[in-house]
């Protein structure tokens, strides 16, 4: 039996990401702008997520340590894993990405694997950037700038 998922609010300076799980672990974290679709009580799970979120954007956290319930390909799952990898401060081209996975000609499947990142900031989709410069985000460029600046890049 599955447990019912819920959610929980984090605020950041670019507005209220989301949250959301169960008590086996979380499902997605939706951009600023996104509604809650979960209801019920936070599993001790979602709270230590949001929590952490809530650490990384004051700046106390590098790393997160969260039970993710990831689904997707198995080119989706080999690329967030390969993402899940990259270091706070550091940054990856979509390309250097695509040849680390074994598809060297494939960085827009990967540019359009991180528009559908389902834990972003935790998958750091936000470290991946263009070969001449920043490239896309799903949440929008003015985020992309701030969490790269959280962990002092700037492009």
């Amino acid at each position: 039996m599955t447990s019912p998922l819920a959610s929980l609010g984090v605020s950041s300076p670019w507005g209220t990401w989301i949250v959301e799980g169960d008590h086996d672990g979380l499902t997605t974290i939706h951009l600023p702008g996104a509604r809650r679709r979960a209801h019920g009580a936070p599993s001790p799970l979602v709270r230590a997520a949001a929590r952490q979120l809530e650490q990384y954007f004051a700046g106390r956290r590098t790393t997160f340590e969260l039970d993710l319930h990831v689904s997707g390909t198995e080119f989706q799952t080999r690329v967030w894993t390969q993402l899940a990898g990259v270091p706070f401060g550091t940054t990856v081209t979509y390309r250097d990405l695509a040849e680390a996975v074994g598809h060297p000609r494939a960085y827009r499947a990967v540019g359009s694997t991180n528009a559908k990142n389902p834990f972003p900031v935790v998958i750091p989709c936000h470290r991946v950037v263009a070969s001449g410069g920043l490239g896309g985000y799903a949440g929008g460029l003015d985020i992309k700038r701030g969490l790269l600046a959280l962990e002092d890049l700037t492009l």
